[in-house]
């Protein structure tokens, strides 16, 4: 019996899959060969998690993979309506980067509240200049997106004192709803975006609800960067609507040098590396392994996402 194909769509560096060694036929595509590969294997693993070329590539009604990973916590990337609508079973990388994700956040907060950057800029111009800086405790913050990286964000603020609020699709125990939004942001000190992207949360942080937010509050995004209209982020902060800001993730990325991103007042820029510890890409490559155990012996998948929702149901 021949062996299940298994296609990687490559980044550099190739996933550590050794373990499948002699249990699955390995082949490799980029963007170019994913739509001929793709007909032929039986699962696909999005190596390449900032590649749109599934969505280009997928095989409509044809034949095509019958499991799909994605080495992300986002799916965005990867849906397209044909997958959505197909019974292949997507599954994304859960787990790996809720921690990770939570302490950058906690280093932007307290950066910050503490006034890091300025410090920093002070010291390499060779300039003594004492400040007051903001305490965070007692502070109050709120969290978008109720899923494990938003309840381990949530978990890792209130450690440091704040009191935190999370909003999730649904109400539910320890949950707001949607309808809580404004309300929470117009008494927020912190706003954390750790949503996923869906039709109901793209360009939810617009001009609106900016302007919602207390002119002290500050704002941090390290869902998906479609979630804000940067242009009303800018212009939030050149008007002091609100007090600073920090962005992980970018409509477009890399952030083109002549972004004019760059150069807005208060704002921190880092590149998509919130979840990025020493050794996350073998955390993510020892996770698949696991799974394509369980699908190997049969069992029941973890980690599958509802298409249809975009994201893994259940929290």
């Amino acid at each position: 019996m021949p062996l299940p194909i298994l296609l990687v769509l490559d980044a550099d560096p190739l996933p550590r899959l050794g373990r499948l060694t002699g249990r699955a036929t390995i082949e490799h595509a980029d963007a170019a060969t994913l739509a001929e590969r793709l007909p032929h294997a039986d699962v696909l693993l999005v190596w390449d998690f900032a590649s749109t070329a599934v969505r280009e590539a997928w095989p409509g009604d044809g034949p095509r993979p019958r499991w799909v990973h994605t080495a992300s916590a986002g799916v965005d990337h990867l849906m397209c309506p044909e997958l959505a609508a197909s019974d292949t079973v997507v599954t994304n990388a859960r787990g790996v980067f809720d921690q990770p994700i939570a302490e950058y956040v906690a280093a932007l907060v307290l950066a910050m509240a503490k006034d890091l950057p300025r410090t920093l800029q002070l010291q390499r111009e060779r300039t003594w200049r004492h400040r007051e800086s903001v305490k965070v405790a007692g502070s109050r913050a709120v969290v978008v997106g109720s899923g494990p990286i938003g309840r381990a964000v949530a978990r890792t603020l209130k450690a440091l004192g704040l009191t935190t609020a999370v909003v999730g699709r649904t109400p539910r125990t320890g949950i707001h709803g949607p309808d809580d939004l404004d309300r929470l942001l117009s008494r927020a000190d912190w706003v954390i975006a750790a949503a996923p992207l869906t039709e109901q949360t793209y360009g939810m942080f617009d001009a609106r609800r900016f302007g919602v937010m207390q002119p002290s509050a500050r704002f941090i995004n390290v869902g998906r960067g479609p979630l804000v209209v940067t242009d009303a982020l800018a212009e939030a902060l050149a008007k002091r609507w609100i007090a600073g800001a920090a962005l992980d993730v970018f409509d477009t990325e890399p952030l083109p040098p002549g972004s004019p991103l760059w150069d807005v007042p208060g704002l921190i820029v880092s590149p998509h590396m919130s979840g990025d510890t020493a050794g996350w890409r073998d955390e993510l490559a020892a996770q698949f392994v696991e799974l394509y155990e369980r699908w190997e012996s049969g069992r029941e998948l973890v980690n599958v996402v509802d298409k249809q929702r975009g994201y893994v149901p259940g929290h």
